[in-house]
């Protein structure tokens, strides 16, 4: 990530529990030139234990776990990796047994830490949002990755606000969490638009994860405010062209 950036094309429940629709994704995320896709598994009865209506809308969009293994076959054979955000430890547990690469670890989760400690137990490197959380609450689940024995952690600043207004991303927190914590931070793109992240890129950022999907029109939570294939590779064509631009701090006369 010091020489190109990694670049997360987040699918989550955009898949519409459609296999070919999670495969066409996967494909408009290699071919825009992603490093990963992520999907989410989680459970709605787990999610929403006492909301019976979010329960049924969220029962929609689960993740089918008999999917993981195809897709990973599909995955490997276009040469992306593929991971998942985990909710709770049933699903952090079936991602272990499919040798996920990596676990993302949603801001939504961010103070359940009996969940937290267990997942970072199977030293996988961790990417965790903060969306959700204050600075004392990133502070608690980076010393319980570490109290776990696990140091391969990965922060992204994100507003959990969909879609993100101009005003209220505070993209300079980018800074102040490579400050802070001195490992790799990124953004969790939840904004319109390109400018966000090439900020972010200017700001040390250097994992971007933005939301992608067939259609802005199809009915679900995430659709929307995500990027269609062509915005989608356009977005990654202007991350990795600004990081080019980034170069060296050294302030030296070009004899050319």
């Amino acid at each position: 990530m010091k020489k190109t950036p990694f670049i997360i094309a987040e699918i989550g429940s955009n898949h519409n529990q459609d296999f070919e629709t999670a495969l066409k994704l996967i494909d408009i995320a290699k071919n825009s030139g992603a490093n990963a896709v992520k999907f989410q598994i989680f459970k709605a009865k787990e999610l929403y234990p006492k909301n019976i209506k979010f329960q049924k809308i969220f029962k929609k969009y689960e993740f089918k776990l008999s999917w993981y293994n195809k897709l990973k076959k599909y995955c490997k054979k276009r040469k992306i990796i593929l991971f998942a955000s985990t909710f709770g430890i049933s699903s952090t547990n079936f991602l272990m047994k499919q040798n996920a690469p990596i676990i993302k670890w949603a801001s939504s989760e961010l103070t359940k830490t009996r969940e937290l400690f267990h997942a970072a137990s199977f030293n996988k490197p961790m990417i965790i949002s903060t969306g959700m959380a204050d600075l004392s609450e990133v502070f608690e689940a980076v010393e319980i990755c570490k109290a776990a024995g696990n140091k391969k952690i990965s922060l992204l600043h994100s507003r959990s606000l969909y879609p993100t207004d101009s005003t209220e991303v505070d993209i300079l927190a980018i800074r102040s969490l490579k400050n802070i914590f001195k490992c790799p931070v990124g953004f969790s793109d939840h904004t319109i638009g390109l400018t966000g992240s090439i900020m972010a890129v200017a700001l040390g950022a250097t994992i971007f994860e933005k939301h992608i999907t067939l259609n802005k029109k199809d009915k679900g939570p995430d659709h929307f405010y995500a990027m269609e294939p062509e915005e989608f590779n356009e977005y990654v064509k202007k991350i990795k062209e600004s990081f080019k631009m980034l170069g060296s701090e050294n302030i030296n006369f070009i004899e050319k």
